[in-house]
């Protein structure tokens, strides 16, 4: 794939051309140029496209797309797509699937699916089998296989043994272990934040100390066993301040935070619409204001859009039925970008690859030309024209958005909008 992007601004501060606005040219997917004016003696296919900005690729570290065994919420096929058009041109896929991606076979299988696309697919194995929280799956044929991580995708370890274990024995491969942060004895049956909103709703509540006390346990266990810890899509203060005394103390932890945490308190609920109905589930003001603080800081490590696409049946019904989840892909750089500066936006968009061992690609002559390409400027409405996905539960819907994703350069492939 040959291409040559016209004038072109980079927002790159790894790169010696960032802030600058230049051509760049595209051989055989390397950069092989890059100027104030190419002249393109050789008739490659030229792109202009308005106030073009490009960055180094948005990677997303959790993902969900339902193929094998939920195709009617997304296929791998279209969830590719979906996160080419919205910038992304790498994403971390979710082992919540049908059968549960739990051994050699099944990564395999999810690679075999994702080759050829513009978007790099990595897949997250399940901690443990078929994602029962009973038995360790098998960890190492996974990492041999592609696995990036191991995590049961929103259910917690109860064991803390079982836990204890996968660390120790991640930790000879320097396997990345993912522990979903909720104590389910103290959730129960909540179904939203436990506070002033969930008593004035009628709804049963989950409070702060169901996710605090497995952050604190999982902390512990981190210390003892000096393993490698990822904790995804935290939600409160506490937790923030949990994670940052493990940082002062050198453990090896990370952790997420899903964009509409970032953006939305509980009294999004109010109208009982079940796109709202997330886990971790939105919280306050003060949480919020906690979560950006650590955001900013290093403390939380990356954003996700935290991407579950589900159908019309699990979504269209009593909202304390309903499933948990939101397709956040398509809206993920609008938003942020409304609520952050354009520097902070790609700031956190594009980290968290090395967290999961995946290659990063500075703008620089003679790279391999892994780009995310968008305008800044400009405000739309998201609406249900804007969902590329199968499924169309979406929390931000009817949120107005700043900015526009064109699409993505990369693995020699040109995604366009």
């Amino acid at each position: 794939m040959n291409v040559l992007l016209k004038s072109a601004t980079i927002i790159d501060s790894k790169s010696d051309f960032h802030n600058q606005t230049v051509d760049i040219l595209i051989e055989n997917g390397v950069i092989s140029q890059i100027s104030k004016a190419i002249k393109n003696s050789k008739n490659i296919k030229e792109i202009h496209l308005d106030n073009l900005h490009v960055s180094q690729g948005w990677f997303d570290s959790s993902v969900s797309f339902g193929e094998p065994g939920y195709e009617e919420r997304e296929t791998i096929e279209n969830g590719l797509r979906t996160a080419a058009l919205s910038g992304f041109t790498s994403v971390a896929l979710n082992p919540n699937t049908n059968p549960v991606i739990d051994c050699n076979a099944d990564v395999s299988f999810i690679k075999s699916k994702a080759k050829k696309h513009a978007v790099s697919l990595y897949p997250i194995g399940s901690l443990t089998k078929e994602g029962k929280g009973i038995d360790l799956a098998e960890l190492f044929d996974m990492k041999q296989a592609g696995a990036i991580a191991f995590g049961d995708y929103k259910t917690s370890i109860d064991n803390p043994n079982l836990l204890k274990i996968a660390l120790q024995y991640a930790s000879n491969f320097d396997g990345l272990v993912l522990s979903f942060p909720q104590e389910n004895k103290i959730s129960g049956k909540g179904v939203m934040n436990e506070e002033f909103t969930s008593t004035s709703l009628g709804l049963k509540g989950i409070p702060n100390m169901a996710e605090e006390l497995q952050v604190a346990r999982d902390l512990f266990l981190l210390e003892y066993t000096e393993g490698k810890l990822h904790i995804p899509t935290i939600s409160t203060a506490k937790s923030v301040e949990l994670i940052r005394a493990a940082k002062q103390k050198k453990l090896n932890v990370s952790c997420s935070v899903a964009i509409h945490n970032l953006i939305l308190t509980d009294e999004a609920l109010t109208t009982f619409n079940t796109n709202c109905k997330v886990l971790p589930p939105l919280r306050t003001q003060k949480d919020i204001d906690t979560l950006i603080e650590g955001l900013k800081d290093g403390t939380i490590d990356m954003v996700t859009s935290d991407h579950n696409p589900m159908d019309i049946e699990h979504k269209k019904i009593e909202f304390d039925l309903a499933a948990y989840g939101t397709i956040g892909l398509e809206s993920a750089f609008g938003i942020l970008n409304t609520h952050f500066s354009t520097k902070k936006t790609i700031d956190f968009l594009t980290r968290g690859k090395n967290r999961f061992g995946i290659n990063t690609h500075e703008i620089a002559i003679g790279n391999k030309a892994d780009l995310s390409l968008f305008n800044p400027n400009g405000s739309q409405t998201f609406t249900k024209e804007n969902i590329k996905s199968t499924s169309k539960n979406a929390i931000f819907e009817n949120h107005e958005t700043k900015g526009q994703v064109y699409g993505i350069v990369s693995n020699n492939k040109l995604v366009l909008n």
